[in-house]
């Protein structure tokens, strides 16, 4: 099993960044692709950006140019910098990561909140 937490969240003002990080334990050897997604009030939940063993990140057309996903593979930390923030931007974000197996793992969510 592995666990996920996140840290970071918070309430900031439009226009403001924030970082976000993702702390994997537990059998965290083998683990693939990270990433973040975020699910907003009424919405379903959808993908912000992921991140593979290589460190190649890729990401949502929403966020891309704003936010930047990192990694350190011996720990499995992940981090999520958001900048430029819109009020769209406030949701609860998610980490996640999977094996090569398939098998998907989750953290339990941070608030974020970007008022206008």
């Amino acid at each position: 099993q592995v666990q996920l937490v996140e840290s970071g969240g918070g309430l900031v003002q439009a226009g403001g960044s924030l970082r976000l990080t993702c702390s994997a334990s537990g059998n965290i050897y083998s683990i693939g692709t990270m990433g973040w997604y975020r699910q907003a009030p009424g919405k379903p939940r959808e993908l912000v950006g992921v991140i593979n063993l290589s460190l190649t990140a890729t990401y949502a057309d929403s966020v891309k140019g704003r936010f930047i996903i990192s990694r350190e593979n011996v720990n499995n930390t992940l981090w999520l910098q958001m900048s430029r923030l819109h009020p769209e931007d406030t949701a609860v974000y998610y980490c996640y990561a999977r094996r090569p197996s398939g098998t998907q793992y989750w953290g339990q969510g941070t608030q974020v909140t970007v008022s206008s």
